[in-house]
């Protein structure tokens, strides 16, 4: 079997915006070719054609490319044409079909600016991109362009009705602690942990009043959880303590949030050698049914998108560099990063960081076969 033959499956149904009669090369060799390049390192629609040109007799044992490796201007033309939405569709099928997400699974959902990709000349700002990222999974579960004219709170809507959300926890920060957010999450049978903040001015300051009135009385006959951890390391130690309670009923528009069950307190303290201590105190709204631990490790585990994605986009891919900035490649070009971040995190055979993955499987055909066939 060709090495991108269950990857590509899904990639059929996308239509070629490109002029028929001048067609010179595949739809789906050039989707491959750049998938493999991708993974391989290349950054720009340059370096794509440059890997394809170096590695084109292993290319055509599996890719027809019968008028040869396209030029980076034909792959950046058909990028920057190709439907996004329609790439967003196969690379969501793809996922379900090498993943799936168990019961209580943590979906952390936030953004990220791909710097570069603005547009001067053509008054076009920088893409944002808001992502789910499967936490235990370590996957990217999809993604979606924020319009230039709206914010994180129009697309986040659009990207959770493109994602099985039941029986899973779905953490984000204060831009997308909405009620409608809220509504829809529990509609589609998830669950929410939602970060609050001074977006919410009235419901903040309740929460916050609750949770000070409760410590000043040392939780006494107030229903309640705590929970505790200490971390150590280099010299440093971290404390968290997490509280839930369930006195929700008298909170502001607290009938509004379809699903409200408890409100979380986390408050870290950080002791540094020869510094005073300091502490921060995080608010949440959230529709589990008590389970402290569990709290505590999701709202963790909502790092994990700024750590093991978005990190890992500029450290291991250069993201904030890249300078794709025509028609839609941006956002396309977002898509495949994904696509290859989630092959190179599930291949496990090499115990090497993403960026040295990408040099190996530049060099190795034999390591991109086994990049490429990730099943579940």
């Amino acid at each position: 079997m060709a090495p991108t033959d269950r990857l590509l499956n899904h990639f059929e149904s996308l239509e070629d915006p490109r002029t028929p009669y001048l067609i010179e090369h595949r739809l789906l060799d050039i989707i491959g070719l750049t998938i493999c390049a991708v993974v391989c390192g290349a950054e720009s629609w340059v370096e794509v054609e440059a890997y394809g040109q170096s590695k084109a007799a292993w290319l055509k044992t599996f890719l027809a490319l019968p008028s040869g490796i396209p030029s980076h201007d034909t792959i950046s033309r058909l990028f920057a044409q190709l439907d996004p939405d329609q790439l967003q569709g196969c690379f969501l099928s793809w996922v379900k079909s090498v993943s799936a997400l168990s019961e209580g699974s943590v979906v952390a959902i936030d953004g990220k600016t791909v710097r570069q990709s603005y547009d001067r000349g053509r008054g076009k700002g920088a893409i944002h991109m808001v992502s789910a990222w499967a936490a235990e999974n370590r996957l990217v579960l999809g993604q979606v362009a924020v319009d230039e004219k709206s914010n994180e709170i129009t697309a986040i809507p659009a990207l959770l009705k493109v994602l099985a959300l039941r029986g899973c926890i779905v953490t984000l920060d204060a831009m997308g602690t909405q009620k409608a957010i809220a509504q829809q999450i529990i509609e589609q049978e998830g669950d929410y942990i939602l970060s609050l903040k001074g977006n919410q001015p009235g419901l903040y300051e309740d929460v916050q009043q609750i949770f000070d009135h409760a410590r000043q009385q040392g939780f006494k006959a107030m229903p309640h959880e705590a929970y505790e951890t200490i971390e150590k390391g280099h010299g440093r130690i971290e404390i968290r303590r997490h509280w839930l309670l369930g006195e929700v009923e008298h909170l502001v528009d607290a009938d509004q949030w379809l699903g409200l069950k408890r409100v979380g307190l986390i408050e870290s303290e950080r002791r540094l050698p020869g510094q005073a201590p300091t502490i921060t105190q995080r608010y949440y709204l959230t529709s589990l049914d008590g389970g402290v631990e569990r709290f505590a490790q999701a709202t963790r585990s909502h790092w994990g998108i700024e750590n093991s994605l978005h990190w890992c986009l500029d450290v291991a891919f250069h993201e904030d560099d890249c300078r794709i900035r025509t028609g839609y490649a941006p956002q396309n070009m977002v898509v495949l990063r994904h696509l290859a971040l989630n092959l190179l995190t599930q291949e496990s055979s090499a115990k090497v960081g993403k960026k040295a993955k990408r040099l190996k499987a530049g060099w190795d055909n034999d390591y991109l076969f086994k990049v490429l066939t990730l099943t579940k």
